[in-house]
């Protein structure tokens, strides 16, 4: 549902209250509220007056807020902040409890005989007590804006997108593959991208291969989620016996939107992970923990990638023939994603190198031969980054050293520390 519809639905049906209710009342109920015309009065205006003042106050805050943390944080995370639902849902409170006592008040001693509606008063104080409620919501929303629940709500979606990705992924290829048709190299239909540039945000793969078993042919992807589709691109090829029919199809199986979404593309968290942290390591803001903090959540991204089948890049239908090929990232571009911009930016920042140190050993404990000898080739250019630094010697020594703090505790070990001994120093003792 668009999110302007929420605020529209509220003022709507509080039109529609305010037109029936009152009407209701003073027909079916006979008693009214124990309280003078002129208290009445006072009490609906007060409130009519306050919500449009409180709303035009809360949400100047709002947005100024957001805007702030943006450009602190990323552009990219305006969207973000900004289509939250409460925001929404709080507006059309506010809205509906300005329109209804209106609606109210026009009821007040009606025609001189009927006083003050009973039911409709307690009805604008119920929905006063709401709005209160949700303006406490708003300010605790507010108040995630802090950088540590920032980057907790981006590594959420993350973890999510990753679960149900190649959750999604691995069920699409569990079917036993089968003897593969043989298809025409020629592609026998291509779709291209027709109108405004638009942003790939999912793809109906299950889709794509019942289309693919229809037309007996197989569908080739010729991009991924998260790609900019610009006039005339190839969206997809079809090899085998297609049909201009199954056109208008193909491309419903393709959703696209004016921005990246976090659906079926987990890079697009990572992405705003990094924009957080270079945007950190800039010399306007020069705020290298804040940069080991994204590092944290990229880490726990990578090592839960690390357990996905990545390479898994075509869905079969029923009978184990593959029906779609389609494009996901390698672990090679999950990991050049994370950490090339921070390396870079990062170069001069002995915290930031220890975190990425850290984080590079670590996950190469993490992952299966093929992609540790990835990892170590990475923390190869690491290191010989470090040595070609402008750091003296003893900088460069301090920026090999891994600390998951960054500056604070390193996982060097001396010979002579107790600890590493296995428990000797207790057993001595």
């Amino acid at each position: 549902m668009q999110l302007w519809l929420i605020p529209s639905l509220y003022a709507a049906a509080s039109i529609v209250a305010g037109l029936l209710v009152p009407r209701l009342e003073a027909r079916f109920l006979a008693s009214g509220l124990d309280l003078s015309t002129s208290s009445a009065q006072a009490y609906l205006s007060a409130v009519a007056s306050g919500m449009m003042a409180l709303t035009g106050i809360v949400f100047s805050i709002a947005f100024v807020l957001v805007q702030f943390n943006a450009i602190v944080y990323s552009p990219r995370l305006v969207v973000w902040f900004a289509r939250d639902r409460l925001l929404f849902h709080s507006l059309g409170m506010f809205v509906a409890t300005f329109m209804y006592s209106l609606a109210t008040l026009a009821w007040v001693d009606r025609q001189g005989t009927q006083g003050v509606p009973l039911l409709s008063a307690m009805i604008v104080g119920a929905m006063l007590m709401a709005s209160v409620l949700m303006l406490a919501q708003l300010v605790q929303r507010l108040n995630n804006l802090q950088i540590t629940r920032v980057l907790q709500s981006l590594g959420d979606s993350g973890r999510e997108v990753i679960a149900s990705t190649y959750q999604e992924v691995q069920s699409s290829t569990a079917a036993s593959a089968g003897p593969a048709p043989r298809h025409s190299e020629v592609p026998a239909l291509a779709i291209r991208h027709v109108g405004n540039p638009q942003s790939v945000t999912s793809i109906d793969v299950a889709k794509l291969v019942g289309l693919g078993r229809r037309m007996d042919g197989l569908v080739v992807l010729e991009c991924a989620v998260g790609d900019t589709l610009l006039e005339g691109t190839v969206i997809l090829r079809v090899r085998g016996a297609a049909s201009a029919g199954f056109e208008s199809q193909l491309r419903a199986s393709i959703h696209l939107g004016d921005q990246r979404t976090f659906e079926q593309d987990p890079k697009y968290a990572m992405r705003l992970l990094v924009d957080i942290a270079i945007k950190a390591l800039s010399p306007a803001i020069n705020d290298p923990t804040t940069a080991v903090q994204a590092i944290d959540q990229i880490e726990d991204l990578l090592r839960r990638l690390a357990k996905c089948d990545l390479e898994a890049c075509r869905a079969f239908d029923e009978d184990g023939i593959p029906r779609v090929i389609y494009r996901m990232p390698t672990w090679e571009d999950y990991l050049a994603l994370a950490f090339d911009e921070i390396r870079q930016f990062g170069s001069t920042s002995i915290q930031v190198m220890r975190r990425l140190r850290s984080a590079l050993v670590e996950l190469a404990e993490c992952v299966d031969s093929e992609r540790a000898r990835t990892v170590h080739a990475y923390l190869g250019h690491l290191d010989s980054g470090i040595e070609r630094s402008g750091f003296d010697p003893e900088d460069r020594a301090a920026a090999r050293i891994e600390d998951r703090q960054g500056l604070g505790l390193s996982h060097r070990q001396e010979e002579n520390d107790p600890i590493s001994l296995g428990g000797q120093g207790r057993a001595a003792s």
